[in-house]
């Protein structure tokens, strides 16, 4: 298994969001999480991703477990083997959209030729070569958000979480990020996890995962 997770728990003082979850996702799968406001999917994505640890219960990614590394490791860890996308695109706006996609790759220690080189490649693949030199306000919230996609990917992690990535987004420009995310699994065998309130993405996944009150019911 590409992911795997066993009896995750985690509180906020009395209130325990997490009441121990199971999970396992094999590489290239593209999965969803859908549930109430409050069941737990965000919390449960952010310690899947790293960004919070639980209070029990074991986590690995690609057979190692991230949270017996020191703080500089995981970072180093989160930046070559995760990717995120977030439903608010969160590029920096004084740079372009070829240079927000190279950063995680620069922060790696990959030199500024390749990191680029890497950058518009997968840039053209998801048909936006045209606007690599382009700021994000020059950009539509579509086109925003599939350069978000490209930043995720750029580092070649083993899997991307997405938390509500096309609740930004119109009916159109959503169906066209849901395409994109098969599209890239067909061509990169990439692994997707994907937290989101939209039916459509959700019964598109290979399976569909449903949160309650901190559990996974089906």
């Amino acid at each position: 298994m590409m992911l795997s997770a066993k009896g995750i728990t985690r509180s906020f003082g009395e209130l325990q969001i997490l009441k121990g979850i199971d999970l396992e996702i094999a590489e290239g799968e593209v999965v969803s999480i859908v549930g109430s406001s409050g069941a737990g999917k965000t919390t449960l994505l952010q310690i899947l991703g790293t960004l919070d640890k639980p209070n029990s219960g074991q986590l690995l990614l690609n057979g190692k477990d991230p949270f017996s590394l020191t703080s500089t490791q995981l970072s180093r860890f989160r930046n070559q083997s995760i990717g995120f996308i977030f439903q608010f695109h969160q590029l920096l706006p004084e740079f372009t959209a070829a240079e927000n996609v190279m950063l995680p790759a620069l922060i790696a220690g990959m030199n500024k030729s390749d990191a680029r080189q890497r950058a518009i490649e997968l840039i053209e693949v998801i048909g936006l070569k045209h606007r690599a030199d382009h700021r994000p306000s020059e950009l539509s919230g579509g086109e925003q958000q599939r350069i978000a996609v490209c930043r995720a990917l750029v580092n070649k992690p083993s899997v991307v979480f997405a938390d509500e990535p096309s609740g930004n987004l119109d009916s159109a420009n959503s169906e066209e990020l849901h395409k994109l995310f098969f599209e890239l699994r067909e061509k990169f065998n990439q692994t997707f996890i994907i937290v989101t309130h939209n039916e459509t993405l959700a019964g598109m996944a290979d399976r569909r995962l449903v949160m309650r009150d901190g559990l996974i019911v089906q």
